[in-house]
């Protein structure tokens, strides 16, 4: 009898505590709170590779990346400092490198995560590209992915294409129109699409590999004349404008190769610590102009003059945005301008908003 009404008590106790507490505001808002949680979100669309590629061209992204260097420069995006993870050779795994970068525009409706594969050179012996990626574009306003895209670094291309315009537009002059391109891969050829929206050009191209290939295919697109010349040397003396777009192993061009008229150069093949395009005296000689300070300091073409001691960062002119928005000039007679462009997450940012918005309607 003992233990039977021992054991009557405790249950008759617990229901009072239970009653009690559910009757508490802040036990009622935890038990909601957990139930909404487990309801969960809807899974995020998953756009493939085909799809993207089919749907997004440079041009959609060009407006979305100058405002997005615009609110960079007034202090109105978040961009952390690039995540990079290197996979190093072994029996089971690499070589490869792994870069994930992001941001948010300030008073925008998402906000975008990027993970991009690169230099996985074994894939190729497998009939894969050496490289893949993706972009997770979220609800800023409930945190819930909303879209992954599949794209193997084509929005990355696309948004660094978009940049090179901006870079064109605001940093060379209207006279200016003779457009060398140096490395002409997938980049190279966004770059020139992007060139052609700004203003007519006329192109120069050279590669050690597939420059005949790039002349004939963007001026059966784009409807300009290109020109393939022999070497870097030939190309910086016929050319205003330069873009350079290569693995960055080594350096591309020299000073005393350049137009004596004035030149920009528009540098996208340094993204890590062991890159380097353009040579320190080429940069210590130049209005040089950063697409993100902190880091091309840090991975850029600028690393590597502050490494030789010829600048500090008290000689960067300007980060783009300042020239987007007004705030510094761009070209100022016959100078050397170098814009140095490192790809931010505010770009990546621009372009996944671009991208959710005109695919999440198909």
């Amino acid at each position: 009898f003992h233990i039977m009404f021992k054991s009557i008590a405790l249950q008759a106790i617990r229901k009072s505590v239970r009653a009690t507490s559910l009757s508490s505001p802040g036990l009622q808002q935890q038990v909601a709170t957990r139930a909404f949680a487990t309801a969960g979100f809807p899974p995020p669309r998953l756009f493939d590779y085909e799809t993207v590629t089919s749907n997004l061209t440079v041009a959609d992204a060009i407006e979305s990346v100058e405002a997005a260097f615009k609110a960079l420069a007034k202090g109105k995006v978040d961009v952390p400092m690039p995540m990079h993870i290197g996979i190093e050779e072994s029996s089971v795994a690499g070589p490869g490198d792994c870069h994930i970068k992001g941001g948010y525009v300030s008073a925008t409706p998402t906000f975008t995560v990027k993970l991009a594969c690169v230099s996985f050179y074994k894939n190729v012996e497998k009939g894969l590209p050496p490289g893949s990626g993706i972009f997770i574009v979220v609800n800023a306003v409930t945190g819930a992915p909303l879209g992954v895209f599949q794209e193997n670094r084509f929005m990355t291309d696309l948004r660094t294409g978009a940049a090179g315009a901006v870079a064109m537009k605001y940093c060379s002059s209207p006279e200016q129109d003779v457009v060398g391109f140096i490395g002409c891969g997938a980049i190279a050829k966004n770059m020139a699409r992007a060139a052609a929206t700004v203003r007519p050009i006329k192109g120069v191209a050279y590669a050690i590999d597939g420059a005949e290939e790039f002349a004939a295919e963007m001026s059966a697109e784009l409807g300009v004349p290109f020109e393939v010349v022999s070497s870097a040397e030939e190309l910086c003396g016929k050319s205003d404008i330069i873009y350079t777009q290569t693995p960055g192993a080594s350096t591309v061009l020299e000073k005393d190769w350049l137009n004596p008229k004035g030149v920009t150069i528009i540098a996208s093949g340094s993204d890590q610590p062991t890159k380097c395009e353009i040579p320190p005296d080429v940069l210590a000689a130049s209005k040089y102009i950063s697409d993100l300070t902190k880091q091309t300091s840090k991975v850029g073409e600028l690393r590597s003059a502050l490494k030789a001691g010829v600048m500090t960062e008290a000689d960067v002119y300007a980060e783009l945005g300042e020239v987007v928005n007004g705030d510094k000039a761009g070209r100022e007679g016959n100078e050397i301008i170098v814009v140095d462009l490192t790809g931010t997450g505010a770009q990546d940012a621009a372009i996944g908003q671009v991208a959710w918005d005109k695919l999440s309607q198909l």
